[in-house]
């Protein structure tokens, strides 16, 4: 698969192959480093859709946000610039709060995105919205309850969600979010953010990649103050967030992950 995927990489860009390795992360999606018999490097991914990547990762580009340029692109693959970022995020909370502030400036018209997308097999409904808790109830939460939870845990997500009018902002500011925002698809580089990488972009509230950063990390005060002051009861609103992110887990990858389920449903007060 890794050497198919380079060659094929390789040939979008009408040049020779050298070298080929697998590079880190791919649970969703296979992604080599390839060598060029010009001295270029590029990395050479597959995915749900990557038409749709490529324009996700323009706009992060557009919004004057760091990511790879697309070199490439075709229905089964992407080819993306190189990109240094072995670094730990550690090291650059500051210039990640300055980042992702920089990104939720870029508005959209309405909630949602030109396309819907998916993370593997599972699809994600990005359809157009007027209203911010009715987008979150339809296209985040209600699509993800299904037999394959507890049906306590699914009877308890159900009752949040008949209340996310009361507990989500109407009409939020439209920000473009990267919404997939983990350390894992953070490139960083001599304290500095050299990219952000995986997007599954859509305009919403900019809670949400902060709520979803907060998953398996935890941001320092040097973050936050980077970042800039957030809107008031945004701490009470961040488990409903993180909900979503742990029902994709759930769906994704198993029953592990019910506990963290459970935790955000007890965190919301559910």
């Amino acid at each position: 698969m890794a050497l198919r995927l380079a060659e094929s990489g390789a040939a979008l860009l009408g040049a020779q192959l050298v070298s080929a390795r697998p590079l880190a992360g791919g649970d969703l999606s296979a992604i080599v480093g390839i060598e060029l018999e010009d001295g270029r490097m590029a990395a050479v991914k597959n995915g749900p859709s990557p038409p749709t990547e490529a324009t996700m990762l323009k706009a992060l580009s557009d919004a004057s946000a760091p990511a790879p340029e697309v070199l490439a692109v075709n229905n089964e693959i992407l080819v993306l610039s190189w990109i240094d970022g072995k670094d730990s995020v550690s090291s650059a909370w500051s210039a990640l709060g300055s980042v992702v502030r920089t990104l939720h400036s870029a508005q959209g018209p309405r909630y949602g995105w030109p396309f819907n997308y998916a993370f593997g097999a599972l699809a994600i409904d990005n359809t157009w919205s007027q209203n911010w808790p009715d987008f979150w109830l339809q296209r985040r939460l209600l699509p993800l309850i299904d037999p394959k939870l507890p049906p306590e845990l699914s009877r308890r997500i159900e009752k949040l969600a008949s209340d996310l009018a009361n507990r989500l902002p109407q009409h939020p500011k439209p920000s473009l979010l990267h919404g997939d925002l983990w350390s894992g698809n953070i490139m960083v580089h001599n304290q500095g953010i050299a990219g952000l990488i995986d997007p599954a972009c859509y305009y919403g509230d900019g809670e949400v990649d902060i709520a979803m950063l907060q998953v398996f990390d935890t941001p320092p005060d040097a973050f936050f103050n980077a970042y800039g002051a957030l809107p008031h009861g945004f701490r009470e609103r961040l488990a409903i967030y993180r909900l979503w992110p742990a029902l994709v887990h759930a769906h994704l990858f198993g029953p592990s992950y019910f506990p963290l389920l459970e935790e955000q449903l007890r965190q919301a007060g559910a």
